[in-house]
């Protein structure tokens, strides 16, 4: 974080930490925003799911993208940690697999922004009771 060095340069500061607060937690309507959840659960901290979590934050602020990033607990892919699920409005979501500071760029650019596919997919492997 940039040193405080006048009274100006801490309101500039407040302003951008608040107005990312505000579309985290007070968004009126997150299903017409991307929403990406982090598994931090025991194993996906150990393999890096916080360094993720705060690239993503960053990234997407930084690209103007209306996202809001929120953890989660175990998705049940331990062997794939870290993983993310990202789902964007009107479709269903993706989980993603292996996902390192890399990798979250990568699905940030092509998945995100483009709706392009990318690799680390974790493909759904169960059915439902409704089915």
């Amino acid at each position: 974080m940039a040193k405080v060095k006048s009274l100006a340069d801490l309101k500039r500061i407040k302003e951008e930490l608040q107005s990312k607060m505000d579309l985290r937690e007070k968004s009126n309507n997150p299903e017409g925003l991307v929403q990406i959840k982090v598994a931090m659960a025991t194993c996906g901290i150990a393999s890096g799911a916080k360094e993720v979590m705060d690239f993503l934050i960053d990234v997407t602020a930084k690209r103007g993208i209306q996202a809001v990033v929120t953890q989660t607990g175990c998705m049940g892919y331990c062997y794939a940690e870290p993983t993310i699920e990202v789902k964007l409005p009107g479709k269903e979501p993706i989980v993603f697999g292996d996902v390192d500071t890399k990798k979250a760029d990568e699905i940030v650019e092509k998945y995100i922004k483009n709706g392009e596919l990318v690799d680390g997919i974790i493909p759904v492997n169960y059915k439902t009771i409704d089915n």
